[in-house]
């Protein structure tokens, strides 16, 4: 479509013509509310930021005689700053003659490196710059979750049941008649009972007279 021909149709619908693609052959246009696309553009823009990870670096400093309350006290504050999301700057600052016990402040930085190695990984390591010796650590990224639990063996699959097919109609048969046994239990003849025995009364005195007088 000719620029004029665009134009004059982006006044008769009340809106803008916007390029889109200039390096295109030919350009590319759209006919669309400026204003209105814009406001979209700007509102995208606001969204991306609010999404946006910002990290700071944040520094402590020691001294090479640093007492232990010191360093505590530096060591809290570098952990919450790690558990929020920031790296930490630790920083040994050498003056004068102190610069011949370079080995004081590398042990202070090694220490604060095994204090906080739960919440922090070190990203550089200790290093000299002019009178000044840093490390630099960082919040500790977090591992997946398949590599902190892995998954569980899964149990062996259990075996279908075997199907119960229907057994053949048994023939009933006749139920086998109890078995008799008999035992022979021996018999004790009962005693008969003694016959008394009779005998023949001699015959008296007194009898023999009775017979005399009949």
């Amino acid at each position: 479509m000719d620029t004029r021909d665009a134009i004059q149709k982006a006044r008769e619908m009340g809106v803008d013509l916007v390029e889109i693609a200039s390096n295109a052959q030919p350009p590319v246009c759209k006919l669309i509310d400026y204003g209105k696309f814009l406001y979209e553009q700007k509102k995208k823009a606001h969204e991306a930021k609010k999404h946006q990870v910002t990290v700071s670096v944040k520094e402590i400093k020691f001294r090479p005689g640093t007492d232990e309350h010191d360093y505590s006290y530096r060591m809290k504050r570098a952990r919450e700053w790690l558990a929020e999301g920031d790296k930490v700057k630790a920083t040994i600052w050498f003056r004068g003659r102190e610069m011949t016990h370079r080995e004081l402040g590398a042990r202070i930085l090694e220490k604060l490196e095994k204090d906080l190695i739960d919440v922090g990984e070190v990203e550089a390591r200790p290093r000299m710059e002019g009178n000044q010796m840093f490390i630099i650590l960082g919040p500790k990224r977090h591992k997946t979750a398949k590599a902190d639990h892995p998954a569980p063996h899964s149990a062996p699959a259990a075996r279908p049941a075997p199907v119960a097919t229907p057994a053949a109609a048994a023939t009933p048969t006749p139920a086998a008649a109890p078995s008799i046994t008999a035992t022979a239990t021996p018999q004790t003849a009962a005693p008969s009972p003694a016959t008394p025995e009779v005998k023949a009364a001699a015959p008296t005195a007194a009898s023999e007279d009775e017979g005399a007088k009949s």
